[in-house]
């Protein structure tokens, strides 16, 4: 047990580290948006796109998002990035609009503390009006987890969202199981399919990931495949049913 102390302790300091150089990412100009592309399944028509966080730090290099955003999300920091994030991809919705693009739709992530952030909705009223931005333009995007955490206000302040015109997705569908006993009360557009699932096709991700697609017509909702990799992944989605793909073979 002597021996973790430093260990954890080094621990804890990489990750002060990681959280101070963080902070100060957004002045210093470090971080920026990537764009994955979403396309209609049927014809190939591109839609609209998701919007990635990348940060590259002048010596650490590209910091993966698996290493700073758990750590952005243990504190406050994870509003400022949010709000970041929005802001930036209101800017470029605006772009592609001016460039002729006016159907593109893009999608954000957001956290958990951002769906408890009751001024919220305010500021992203003030940044569609900023930018000039229709609000059925930009996507927000949650996960299950969302809902595990405290489903009430996750409802609330989601009906508060989509009230504005904003479009609503829950993101890594099927991984999680609140989202099935709340689905009914949940003000969404659309359903995005767990790429675990899409990675298992074909094989056993093929029978949940069509009970999906089943289930999100039967509800009206879109629904979207993460992580499509392959042709034989597209085309079984194109049988399927579903609306959308998103992942690197587009």
């Amino acid at each position: 047990a002597a021996g973790c102390e430093p260990r954890l302790r080094q621990a804890q300091l990489a990750r002060i580290g990681v959280r101070d150089a963080l902070a100060q990412a957004v002045a210093a100009q470090q971080l920026a948006l990537h764009y994955q592309p979403q396309v209609c399944t049927e014809t190939g028509r591109l839609l609209g796109a998701e919007a990635l966080l990348r940060w590259t730090h002048p010596a650490l290099g590209v910091v993966p998002p698996s290493t700073f955003i758990p750590i952005a999300e243990e504190g406050p920091l994870i509003l400022e990035l949010g709000r970041w994030v929005i802001g930036e991809a209101c800017r470029q919705i605006a772009a592609w609009h001016a460039q002729g693009f006016g159907h593109m739709r893009l999608a954000v992530n957001l956290s958990v503390r951002q769906t408890r952030e009751d001024a919220l909705p305010g500021f992203i009223d003030e940044v569609l009006r900023r930018t000039g931005v229709p609000a059925h333009c930009l996507e927000l995007e949650v996960t299950e987890s969302v809902l595990m955490e405290d489903a009430d206000v996750a409802v609330a302040q989601l009906a508060r969202l989509r009230a504005r015109g904003l479009h609503l997705a829950i993101d890594d569908f099927g991984t999680g199981y609140s989202s099935m006993a709340y689905l009914n009360r949940l003000p969404i557009d659309k359903l995005k399919i767990d790429m675990a699932f899409t990675q298992a096709v074909p094989g056993d991700g093929e029978a949940i990931a069509t009970a999906i697609v089943a289930m999100a017509h039967t509800l009206g909702l879109g629904v979207c495949a993460e992580g499509v990799e392959t042709v034989e992944q597209r085309e079984f989605f194109r049988g399927a049913g579903c609306q959308q793909l998103q992942g690197y073979l587009i």
